[in-house]
């Protein structure tokens, strides 16, 4: 019993404790690697599969939190994706859902980035894990359930097989991919806005929702996701 107690208490600590800082070669890399798998669309089209999972992510756990019934999660291969929740079709619990989309990934990225900036590399790879074992319970599609375990996959191998250089380095890796890929999508859905296309995105559910110009909700998009770049890059670079 003592041993085991004793064993609990070590994991505990090894989760929550600080673990050191990698090289700030390693952290350049790590942003380059993020750049090089965002900038080109042909890789994008593939790296963007994980963006979708904390954007829908995102929209399922905020509406939890403001107490509309989570139904299920939906990723598709072109890489849309789809929440349906119950509740009240209007009110600040369906706003705060419909914004929580585009901001989640940029979001994720600065809170998974103040881990990182005091050390708590182990506790980021954890909570990541948890939290998409907890959205893989919500997943209604094939496609959907695949990308996650794989995803979750990752997380989970890194977090127990890897050493602590390759665990910081993929903490790194992930934290600079959600700021630098959260940045992308607000800027596609302005084009595709602009060719007359997205008629029913997320901006122009929310202009419906509370008769603020679609423009006005892309704008917050944009200012989320850049604030959240700057702010966690500064972290990861310790500026």
């Amino acid at each position: 019993m003592e041993s085991t107690a004793s064993s609990l208490s070590s994991l505990w600590d090894e989760v929550v404790g600080t673990q050191p800082d990698p090289d700030l070669w390693v952290v350049i890399a790590t942003l380059v690697a993020a750049l090089a798998v965002t900038v080109p669309h042909g890789l994008w089209r593939i790296s963007r599969n994980a963006v979708t999972i904390a954007h829908e992510g995102g929209h399922g756990l905020v509406a939890l939190l403001t107490g509309r019934q989570l139904t299920g999660i939906r990723l598709h291969s072109d890489t849309s994706g789809l929440t349906v929740s119950r509740g009240k079709p209007h009110g600040i619990g369906m706003i705060l859902t419909a914004a929580a989309g585009y901001t989640a990934p940029p979001l994720l990225g600065l809170g998974g980035a103040a881990l990182l900036g005091t050390g708590r590399i182990t506790l980021l790879l954890w909570l990541a894990t948890l939290l998409l074992l907890a959205m893989l319970v919500m997943i209604r599609n094939a496609y959907g359930a695949l990308t996650v375990v794989l995803t979750g996959s990752a997380f989970l191998l890194v977090s127990w097989l890897a050493g602590p250089q390759v665990q910081a380095a993929f903490a790194y890796a992930v934290v600079w991919f959600l700021l630098v890929g959260g940045v992308r999508p607000a800027f596609e859905l302005q084009a595709k806005r602009r060719g007359g296309g997205a008629g029913d995105s997320d901006a122009d559910q929310l202009s419906r929702l509370t008769h603020v110009p679609a423009g006005l909700w892309l704008f917050l998009f944009h200012a989320v996701s850049l604030c959240a770049l700057i702010g966690g890059g500064r972290w990861l670079l310790r500026w």
